[in-house]
Protein backbone atom coordinates (compact mmCIF):
# COMPACT_ATOMS: atom_id res chain seq x y z
CA UNK A 1 0.00 0.00 0.00
CA UNK A 2 2.74 2.74 0.45
CA UNK A 3 4.63 1.80 -2.73
CA UNK A 4 1.14 2.56 -4.43
CA UNK A 5 0.50 6.01 -2.53
CA UNK A 6 4.40 6.67 -3.48
CA UNK A 7 3.74 5.97 -6.88
CA UNK A 8 0.60 8.71 -6.98
CA UNK A 9 2.57 11.13 -5.09
CA UNK A 10 5.38 10.77 -7.44
CA UNK A 11 2.78 11.08 -10.56
CA UNK A 12 1.00 14.09 -9.39
CA UNK A 13 4.29 15.89 -8.70
CA UNK A 14 5.06 14.87 -12.50
CA UNK A 15 1.51 16.82 -13.15
CA UNK A 16 2.94 20.10 -12.00
CA UNK A 17 6.42 19.63 -12.85
CA UNK A 18 7.84 18.78 -15.94
CA UNK A 19 11.89 17.67 -14.57
CA UNK A 20 9.63 15.57 -12.32
CA UNK A 21 7.55 13.61 -15.21
CA UNK A 22 11.07 12.93 -17.53
CA UNK A 23 11.99 11.47 -14.19
CA UNK A 24 9.07 9.29 -13.43
CA UNK A 25 9.14 8.16 -17.24
CA UNK A 26 13.27 7.61 -16.59
CA UNK A 27 12.21 5.28 -13.34
CA UNK A 28 9.61 3.32 -15.35
CA UNK A 29 11.58 2.72 -18.81
CA UNK A 30 11.98 -0.84 -18.13
CA UNK A 31 8.16 -0.77 -17.48
CA UNK A 32 7.49 1.09 -20.65
CA UNK A 33 9.59 -1.05 -22.83
CA UNK A 34 8.58 -4.40 -21.62
CA UNK A 35 4.69 -2.82 -22.43
CA UNK A 36 6.24 -2.45 -26.00
CA UNK A 37 7.10 -6.01 -26.03
CA UNK A 38 3.58 -7.30 -25.28
CA UNK A 39 2.36 -5.64 -27.89
CA UNK A 40 5.26 -6.27 -30.39
CA UNK A 41 5.56 -9.85 -29.83
CA UNK A 42 10.23 -8.83 -29.82
CA UNK A 43 12.34 -7.38 -27.58
CA UNK A 44 12.05 -3.61 -27.26
CA UNK A 45 15.47 -1.81 -27.92
CA UNK A 46 14.34 1.34 -27.63
CA UNK A 47 14.68 2.22 -31.26
CA UNK A 48 11.34 1.22 -32.19
CA UNK A 49 8.36 3.83 -33.62
CA UNK A 50 6.38 1.91 -30.90
CA UNK A 51 8.68 2.53 -27.87
CA UNK A 52 8.04 6.42 -28.59
CA UNK A 53 4.71 6.18 -28.91
CA UNK A 54 4.64 4.36 -25.65
CA UNK A 55 6.90 6.71 -23.89
CA UNK A 56 4.53 9.08 -25.07
CA UNK A 57 1.75 7.64 -23.31
CA UNK A 58 3.19 7.03 -20.55
CA UNK A 59 3.43 10.52 -20.00
CA UNK A 60 -0.08 10.97 -20.91
CA UNK A 61 -1.06 8.59 -18.27
CA UNK A 62 0.59 10.36 -16.03
CA UNK A 63 -1.40 14.08 -17.21
CA UNK A 64 -4.55 12.21 -17.36
CA UNK A 65 -5.03 10.38 -14.14
CA UNK A 66 -6.53 10.74 -11.32
CA UNK A 67 -6.22 8.32 -7.50
CA UNK A 68 -10.01 7.73 -8.13
CA UNK A 69 -8.99 5.50 -11.31
CA UNK A 70 -7.30 3.07 -9.19
CA UNK A 71 -4.00 1.98 -9.64
CA UNK A 72 -1.71 3.94 -12.24
CA UNK A 73 0.53 1.17 -13.46
CA UNK A 74 -2.84 -0.33 -14.54
CA UNK A 75 -3.87 2.68 -15.81
CA UNK A 76 -0.64 3.59 -17.31
CA UNK A 77 -0.44 -0.17 -19.31
CA UNK A 78 -3.87 0.63 -20.60
CA UNK A 79 -3.14 4.08 -22.00
CA UNK A 80 0.07 1.95 -23.56
CA UNK A 81 -1.91 -0.13 -24.93
CA UNK A 82 -4.41 1.89 -26.78
CA UNK A 83 -2.09 4.19 -28.31
CA UNK A 84 -0.16 1.17 -29.92
CA UNK A 85 -3.77 -0.05 -30.98
CA UNK A 86 -4.44 3.05 -32.82
CA UNK A 87 -0.63 3.39 -34.22
CA UNK A 88 -1.08 -0.43 -35.81
CA UNK A 89 -4.66 0.57 -37.08
CA UNK A 90 -2.93 3.71 -38.68
CA UNK A 91 0.02 1.98 -40.18
CA UNK A 92 -2.18 -0.65 -41.53
CA UNK A 93 -4.17 1.37 -43.26
CA UNK A 94 -1.43 2.78 -44.89
CA UNK A 95 0.46 -0.49 -45.69
CA UNK A 96 -2.20 -2.62 -46.53
CA UNK A 97 -0.73 -5.23 -44.56
CA UNK A 98 -2.61 -7.91 -42.46
CA UNK A 99 -3.26 -6.58 -39.10
CA UNK A 100 -4.02 -8.66 -36.10
CA UNK A 101 -7.59 -6.84 -36.14
CA UNK A 102 -10.38 -7.57 -37.17
CA UNK A 103 -13.88 -6.17 -37.77
CA UNK A 104 -16.28 -8.13 -35.88
CA UNK A 105 -19.74 -9.50 -37.24
CA UNK A 106 -21.97 -7.83 -34.87
CA UNK A 107 -20.87 -4.48 -34.85
CA UNK A 108 -18.39 -4.46 -37.52
CA UNK A 109 -16.08 -2.11 -34.82
CA UNK A 110 -12.39 -3.36 -34.78
CA UNK A 111 -11.42 -6.30 -32.04
CA UNK A 112 -7.67 -7.87 -31.14
CA UNK A 113 -7.47 -11.33 -32.69
CA UNK A 114 -5.29 -11.79 -29.26
CA UNK A 115 -9.08 -11.56 -27.83
CA UNK A 116 -10.95 -13.93 -29.61
CA UNK A 117 -8.17 -16.74 -28.66
CA UNK A 118 -8.94 -19.25 -25.81
CA UNK A 119 -7.47 -18.52 -22.03
CA UNK A 120 -5.11 -21.35 -21.91
CA UNK A 121 -4.18 -21.43 -26.16
CA UNK A 122 -0.66 -22.56 -26.79
CA UNK A 123 -0.27 -19.22 -28.61
CA UNK A 124 -1.02 -17.09 -25.44
CA UNK A 125 0.68 -19.15 -23.05
CA UNK A 126 4.18 -18.79 -26.03
CA UNK A 127 2.96 -14.93 -25.92
CA UNK A 128 3.76 -14.51 -22.08
CA UNK A 129 6.80 -17.50 -21.93
CA UNK A 130 8.30 -14.84 -24.68
CA UNK A 131 7.28 -11.29 -22.61
CA UNK A 132 8.84 -12.93 -19.57
CA UNK A 133 12.11 -13.99 -20.64
CA UNK A 134 12.45 -10.70 -22.58
CA UNK A 135 12.03 -8.88 -18.83
CA UNK A 136 14.38 -11.08 -17.59
CA UNK A 137 16.62 -10.50 -20.20
CA UNK A 138 16.46 -6.61 -19.83
CA UNK A 139 16.29 -6.69 -15.84
CA UNK A 140 19.43 -8.76 -16.38
CA UNK A 141 21.65 -6.22 -18.65
CA UNK A 142 20.61 -3.82 -15.86
CA UNK A 143 22.04 -5.38 -13.65
CA UNK A 144 25.13 -6.15 -15.41
CA UNK A 145 25.28 -2.38 -15.99
CA UNK A 146 25.66 -2.06 -11.98
CA UNK A 147 28.66 -4.93 -11.40
CA UNK A 148 26.01 -7.80 -10.21
CA UNK A 149 24.73 -11.11 -11.89
CA UNK A 150 21.47 -13.09 -11.51
CA UNK A 151 24.11 -16.04 -10.38
CA UNK A 152 25.79 -13.17 -7.85
CA UNK A 153 21.99 -12.28 -6.28
CA UNK A 154 20.61 -15.75 -5.01
CA UNK A 155 24.17 -16.30 -3.76
CA UNK A 156 24.01 -13.04 -1.71
CA UNK A 157 20.09 -13.23 -0.49
CA UNK A 158 19.99 -13.19 3.30
CA UNK A 159 19.34 -16.97 4.77
CA UNK A 160 18.33 -15.28 8.11
CA UNK A 161 14.69 -14.11 9.16
CA UNK A 162 16.73 -11.45 11.07
CA UNK A 163 19.09 -10.28 8.24
CA UNK A 164 15.97 -10.42 5.58
CA UNK A 165 13.90 -7.91 7.65
CA UNK A 166 17.32 -5.61 8.26
CA UNK A 167 17.47 -5.54 4.65
CA UNK A 168 13.95 -5.09 3.82
CA UNK A 169 14.22 -2.42 6.54
CA UNK A 170 17.20 -0.39 4.58
CA UNK A 171 15.36 -1.27 1.71
CA UNK A 172 12.25 0.75 2.39
CA UNK A 173 14.14 3.64 3.66
CA UNK A 174 15.41 4.29 0.14
CA UNK A 175 11.88 3.54 -1.45
CA UNK A 176 10.99 6.48 0.76
CA UNK A 177 13.51 8.73 -0.17
CA UNK A 178 13.88 10.18 -3.78
CA UNK A 179 17.27 11.75 -3.39
CA UNK A 180 18.50 8.04 -2.30
CA UNK A 181 16.84 6.40 -5.55
CA UNK A 182 18.07 9.17 -7.92
CA UNK A 183 21.45 8.28 -6.23
CA UNK A 184 21.66 5.06 -6.82
CA UNK A 185 20.27 5.13 -10.36
CA UNK A 186 22.38 7.73 -11.64
CA UNK A 187 25.76 6.30 -9.62
CA UNK A 188 24.70 2.89 -10.09
CA UNK A 189 26.09 2.20 -6.98
CA UNK A 190 24.34 1.12 -3.54
CA UNK A 191 24.11 4.30 -1.10
CA UNK A 192 25.75 2.73 1.60
CA UNK A 193 26.36 5.76 4.07
CA UNK A 194 22.79 7.26 3.36
CA UNK A 195 20.96 3.84 3.58
CA UNK A 196 22.97 3.21 7.11
CA UNK A 197 21.56 6.81 8.54
CA UNK A 198 18.21 6.21 7.53
CA UNK A 199 17.64 2.97 8.41
CA UNK A 200 20.02 2.34 11.50
CA UNK A 201 20.76 -1.06 9.75
CA UNK A 202 24.12 -1.98 10.35
CA UNK A 203 26.64 -0.93 7.10
CA UNK A 204 28.70 -4.10 7.80
CA UNK A 205 25.13 -6.18 7.60
CA UNK A 206 24.05 -4.45 4.07
CA UNK A 207 27.88 -4.67 2.11
CA UNK A 208 27.71 -8.36 2.86
CA UNK A 209 24.22 -8.25 1.16
CA UNK A 210 24.91 -5.41 -1.32
CA UNK A 211 24.51 -7.22 -4.30
CA UNK A 212 21.00 -8.50 -3.14
CA UNK A 213 20.07 -5.48 -2.07
CA UNK A 214 21.13 -3.21 -5.65
CA UNK A 215 19.25 -6.42 -7.40
CA UNK A 216 15.48 -5.67 -5.22
CA UNK A 217 15.65 -1.80 -5.92
CA UNK A 218 16.60 -2.25 -9.29
CA UNK A 219 13.22 -4.24 -10.03
CA UNK A 220 11.09 -1.91 -7.84
CA UNK A 221 12.30 0.86 -9.62
CA UNK A 222 11.66 0.13 -12.99
CA UNK A 223 8.34 -1.25 -13.53
CA UNK A 224 9.57 -4.80 -13.94
CA UNK A 225 6.45 -6.17 -13.19
CA UNK A 226 6.78 -10.03 -13.59
CA UNK A 227 10.09 -10.14 -11.66
CA UNK A 228 8.30 -8.13 -8.82
CA UNK A 229 5.51 -10.78 -8.72
CA UNK A 230 7.80 -13.41 -8.35
CA UNK A 231 10.23 -11.57 -5.79
CA UNK A 232 6.98 -11.42 -3.98
CA UNK A 233 6.18 -14.99 -3.66
CA UNK A 234 9.61 -15.61 -2.72
CA UNK A 235 9.20 -13.47 0.50
CA UNK A 236 5.70 -14.51 0.89
CA UNK A 237 7.32 -18.02 1.00
CA UNK A 238 10.31 -16.93 3.43
CA UNK A 239 7.84 -15.39 6.19
CA UNK A 240 5.62 -18.76 5.98
CA UNK A 241 2.51 -16.36 4.83
CA UNK A 242 1.54 -18.80 1.78
CA UNK A 243 0.48 -21.45 4.08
Amino acid sequence: MQGSQMIVQKVYAAKKDNNAADDLILQYMGFIKSETSKFTGKICTGNEDEFSISMFAFYEAIVNYDKNRGNFIAFASTAIKNRLIDYSRKEKRHDGNISIYVASDEDSDEQNLLDTVPEDSNVLKYQDQKIAEEEILEFERQLNSFGVSLSDVADNSPKQQRTLDSCHKALRSAYENREVMDKFITTKRLPLAELTALSGVDRKTLERHRRYLVAILLAYSNGYEIIRGHLNQIFLVKRGENK
